[in-house]
């Protein structure tokens, strides 16, 4: 069995009717799918639906109905007309980048005087730096407009504003209780205003002072706008669908030579662009920038008109994504690694730590520790002074915030929220930190509520999964933050084809099969569950997005999956001639048939390994718990032998070396000729010391010298010889005896059919009989 990494459950508790969705698809006129999904986003009237689906049709909202907009376009104004020195205060992300030029093409082209100041993520941090804003004001700046940021930073306003520089504010972040003394705040949640959606990113607020400022709505900058929302993830409904949805339409045909650089650098079809390619292909390498370095040129990317400098950029920036990707790739291995040694096996959170690690990267690792072990995570650099500072991530049932707030003076430093925090910490007080980490746990009950969960939208039978289906689909774009991709489990009753791709093969390449019918599908970092996957073909789940591949000008539909499940015994062959020390580093439990195997393998076996010796009758098997893998060391000597162990255990995940030094299948049975040699050489042999004459016997012979070996003990059993210290002697007029009754005889027997079975059988038929077995005894 492998187990899903998350917990599959319905999007919507309550169970969407039959007769809902018929009625809302013919009053909407959908399809009953697209009426099932609208109704699990809540979207239960044909009027909603109607606004939904016609995202570019709706009307953006007026930017004057938002907190201080007149006030703060009279102040822009008012510079413009005095000549000021107006600076744009943006910041280093995605959406931060694209506030900025929103912001900076609309002040150039209303006539001002214009700059902007992009903080260095390492040296000025996020939000208003104080020493920053000085060195700006010593430049010559007389108004200050923040993007993407600013109603956190309370002192430093405070203070520009008492120096007689006025502060106008515009950003979409969390207010909090004291707001600064800005000279305005445009913001679309302060209490005081009016604006009826709440949701924008800071590239949405800027847009839509540009549209205040221009007395119009400056179409030529909503690709910007579309390219922060989707970047900051904020919410994909009401104007941010109206945002995105008409700013594709406008990226589709860019006529910004930066953005079509960039665009042909992440290898993305302009005319197919979607939010999925903002997402993953252009969002990514912005975020780079601020990651690695100094964010500044960004902006110019994006506002560029020269192509040789915009290529130029394009190229810089997709070559800090790919340091960025190989850092992280790095990182994550090493953080897993850590994971998942014997310390934090036992621990509900994490707290990894290393040297020379990228700290503009640790945020992205701490997501993949938390996909990859479902636990809270800190991931932290530490520098030669014993300073640790990185991020960390959590999962919906943990806040990290909370857990880490009640020793926030144990840090140097300390911010964040429920999901994602950023903290420095001197290395005397991690003990403090790990501890307050682990006691939040067992408060909020993480062991119980903490598993990670995934929405699924329902069945999708492999029929379906289609590009019929998936145009259907579509209409439901743009997609994001509460109103995802629709996720669908399907039940393939075979996987034909399961292989492991990519540089590291940690991809997974499936193909799914209804019996008439296949789709491929395609995980991404998921090539550890090949083994299972191929163990059982007839017994895989999956979830998974419907989506397409193009490959060679032909278009087809592919699942992309989210998770994986394989019921019943995972049986996973890797049978064997040869043992290393490396086939026992895994975790898990040692099943030798041969004590004098396990004593010699004994020192192979790591702390978190053990041994059992299961070839007596009375083996001890009640220890072995379900979730624990299970390796067959040695290939047991009976059939009889094995079903007892299967009968026995508790399995879930079986791994089998069955290793065997010397095969006796392929050694067979002496033939008549064989012991009829052998019994004459007793009679006419006297006084044999087989312990140093058993090579010149068997060449004599012409028998291999094992199966002389067991020629001898039959011998010996049945009464034709005795053996004395070594010495053996024919036994004179012999009782006749048939030598199948021999007990040698009758485990030889049965060892060659073990071995036929076990060691020589194609790996299907070695697993359909394991698990026969282990289903008998239920």
């Amino acid at each position: 069995m492998l187990a899903a990494k998350k917990k599959w459950q319905p999007r919507r508790q309550a169970e969407v009717s039959s007769d809902a969705v018929t009625a809302l698809a013919s009053a909407a006129d959908v399809s009953p799918l697209v009426a099932k999904l609208l109704i699990e986003r809540d979207i239960t009237t044909p009027a909603a639906a109607e606004q939904f689906l016609n995202a570019a049709k709706q009307p953006l909202l007026d930017p004057l109905q938002m907190h201080d907009m007149q006030k703060a376009v009279d102040r822009i104004q008012q510079a413009i007309i005095d000549d000021k020195q107006i600076t744009i205060y943006g910041d280093y992300d995605a959406d931060g980048l694209t506030s900025t030029s929103i912001m900076y093409e609309t002040l150039e082209q209303v006539g001002a005087k214009v700059n902007y100041y992009i903080p260095d993520r390492f040296k000025d941090g996020y939000g208003p730096n104080q020493a920053a804003f000085d060195r700006l004001i010593e430049a010559g700046t007389e108004l200050f407009v923040t993007v993407d940021n600013g109603v956190a930073g309370n002192a430093v306003v405070n203070a520009v504003q008492e120096r007689g520089i006025d502060v106008v504010v515009t950003d979409h972040h969390e207010l909090p209780a004291e707001l600064p003394h800005a000279y305005a705040i445009v913001h679309p949640r302060h209490p005081e205003g009016h604006y009826s959606f709440g949701d924008l990113s800071g590239a949405g607020v800027a847009f839509k002072v540009a549209t205040a400022l221009l007395e119009e709505v400056p179409e030529e900058l909503m690709d910007l706008a579309a390219i922060g929302t989707v970047a900051d993830l904020v919410s994909l409904t009401g104007e941010n669908r109206t945002i995105v949805t008409l700013g594709l339409q406008v990226l589709r045909q860019t006529s910004r030579p930066g953005l079509a650089a960039l665009i042909d650098a992440a290898g993305l079809e302009p005319t197919k662009l979607t939010e999925t390619s903002i997402g993953f292909g252009i969002a990514p390498r912005l975020n780079a920038l601020g990651r690695l370095q100094s964010a500044q040129s960004g902006v110019e990317l994006l506002t560029t008109l020269d192509p040789d400098k915009a290529q130029t950029l394009a190229t810089t920036v997709n070559s800090l994504n790919e340091k960025r990707q190989g850092l992280v790739k790095t990182i994550a291995a090493s953080a897993i690694e850590q994971a998942e040694n014997a310390d934090n096996a036992t621990r509900q959170t994490l707290v990894i730590t290393g040297h020379g690690w990228h700290e503009g990267v640790l945020g992205i690792v701490a997501s993949h520790v938390v996909e990859a072990t479902g636990k809270p995570t800190l991931v932290l650099n530490e520098n030669d002074e014993g300073k640790l500072k990185g991020s960390g991530r959590s999962v919906e049932a943990y806040n990290l915030f909370a857990a880490i707030d009640p020793v926030r003076d144990a840090m140097v430093a300390f911010g964040g929220h429920h999901m994602a925090v950023g903290l420095s910490v001197m290395h005397d007080q991690l003990p403090v930190l790990k501890d307050a980490l682990e006691k939040a746990a067992t408060a909020q009950d993480l062991a119980k509520h903490g598993q990670l969960t995934l929405a699924v939208d329902g069945q999708l039978p492999v029929k379906d999964a289609t590009l019929a289906t998936l145009a259907d689909i579509q209409r439901l774009a743009p997609f994001g933050t509460d109103n995802p991709a629709p996720l669908f489990e399907l039940q393939p009753s075979l996987v034909p084809q399961a292989r492991a791709i990519g540089s590291d093969q940690q991809h997974l390449k499936l193909q799914l099969s209804d019996g008439r019918q296949q789709v491929d599908a395609i995980g991404f970092s998921m090539g550890s569950a090949l083994s299972a996957i191929q163990a059982s073909p007839n017994d895989v789940a999956v979830v998974g997005e419907l989506s397409e591949n193009t490959w060679n000008g032909q278009t087809k539909p592919q699942i992309l999956v989210r998770d994986v499940a394989v019921a019943g015994t995972q049986v996973i062959d890797a049978r064997t001639q040869h043992l290393a020390a490396k086939q026992f580093q895994a975790p898990g439990v040692y099943l030798f048939f041969h004590e004098k195997l396990m004593k010699k393998l004994a020192g192979y076996l790591t702390a978190n390994a053990r041994a059992v010796y299961v070839g007596s009758a009375d083996a001890d098997l009640s220890g072995i718990r379900q979730d624990e893998v299970v390796f067959v060391v040695d290939c047991p000597d009976t059939l009889a032998d094995f079903t007892a162990v299967l009968n026995a255990l508790p399995l879930n995940r079986l791994t089998l070396y069955l290793y065997r030094h010397d095969s006796v299948y392929m050694a067979g049975m002496p033939t008549r000729q064989q012991f009829a040699k052998l019994f004459q050489f007793t009679v006419n042999h006297h006084d044999v010391d087989i312990h140093h004459q058993l090579d010149a016997v068997a060449k004599h012979l012409h028998v291999e010298r094992n199966l002389l070996i067991f020629m001898i003990q039959v011998f010996f059993e049945v009464g034709f010889v005795k053996i004395s210290d070594g010495v053996m002697n024919g036994v004179s007029n012999p009782t006749k005896a048939d030598l199948h009754h021999a007990p040698s005889y009758q485990l030889r027997e049965q060892q060659i059919v073990a071995e036929e079975t076990l060691l020589y059988s194609k790996t299907a038929a070695l697993q359909i009989w394991v698990k026969n077995q282990a289903a008998a005894k239920n």
